[in-house]
């Protein structure tokens, strides 16, 4: 009598679900590309701010060593009048700027909507400030805002028959100045964010209001900004964030003069980091500007979210 060896069923893989190793390859490669990345943020981005948070509760000191002493920097940052007038600084760009460049951007953005051929190149156009290095926009700005007769934007003010302004020279001005020149580069950026909005509005509506006999401004008001209230919530969260933590514009034109009546959170950090070598209180008050865009990023959210529901 003779043996017979029969085979082994082979292992199929049930119908509907793919092997393991086909369902982690696709996160596996997803991941491996985002990982440069990763890396490049864990570097620079999040190992910096925990070093931050940690030095912030420190006085440091570079050759002697760092002296714990808790939350005395924050009580300093508290207590202490000049920060106290940067973070009323601060608030007051932030919203200026956001509630101008939102309400320009959205007169731009209504005024340039529309399928004709030619608007790509107005677009285009209107949004060159944006792209353009802060840097080289706010140099360019302290050109044109010198306070002499001579100065470019006297000169254009003078066609109005307005008197020369002192502009950036000035304590009273030179915030407000400050925040035109914001205004200017941050109005671009929400018109194309508006265009994006204005593109889902359902144009059946527009034309059952005018068979109706509404006017522009009842269309404006009814249909217009009710689709873009998503795109309010979106540009208020970018703008205010984007106002809190301006630097450049400021060390550029100003450096937080005349006598302080432009400094702002981020510039009175900066000197006291890398001026009076006050890591340590500096530390602390970039833990609270990351604090305040915190909450003020979250308050933004839950509002639009029970406005929603």
């Amino acid at each position: 009598m003779t043996s017979t060896l029969v085979p082994a069923p082979r292992r199929t893989a049930t119908p509907g679900h793919p092997p393991k190793s086909v369902r982690w390859r696709g996160p596996l490669i997803a991941w491996l590309f985002l990982a440069p990345a990763l890396l490049l943020f864990l570097y620079f981005k999040f190992i910096p701010m925990f070093v931050g948070l940690w030095k912030s509760l420190f006085k440091v000191q570079t050759f002697l060593g760092d002296e714990w002493v808790g939350f005395q920097n924050y009580q300093t940052i508290i207590s202490d009048s000049e920060f106290g007038a940067a973070i009323w600084h601060s608030i007051v760009l932030a919203l200026g700027t956001t509630i101008g460049s939102i309400v320009l951007g959205l007169g731009l953005a209504l005024l340039i909507e529309g399928p004709a051929r030619y608007l790509w190149f107005v677009r285009t156009a209107a949004f060159l400030p944006v792209v353009t290095t802060m840097a080289a926009v706010a140099e360019v700005w302290r050109i044109m805002f010198h306070p002499a007769d001579s100065g470019m934007l006297n000169i254009v003010i003078g066609w109005a028959g307005v008197d020369p302004q002192p502009w950036l020279a000035s304590e009273n001005s030179s915030l407000w100045s400050i925040m035109l020149m914001s205004i200017w580069r941050g109005t671009p950026y929400d018109m194309m964010i508006f265009l994006a909005g204005l593109v889902g509005v359902d144009r059946t509506l527009y034309e059952a209001a005018a068979v109706d006999g509404a006017s522009t401004w009842r269309r404006l008001r009814h249909i217009t900004l009710p689709a873009l209230r998503p795109v309010f919530w979106i540009l208020f969260t970018l703008a205010a964030i984007r106002g809190l933590r301006v630097f450049v514009e400021v060390y550029v034109l100003t450096n937080g003069g005349p006598n302080g009546s432009s400094e702002v959170l981020m510039t009175l950090i900066y000197k006291l980091g890398f001026q009076k070598n006050e890591l340590g209180v500096a530390s602390a008050g970039g833990i609270v500007l990351f604090l305040a865009t915190l909450v003020l990023t979250v308050v933004v959210q839950a509002l639009r979210k029970r406005q929603a529901s």
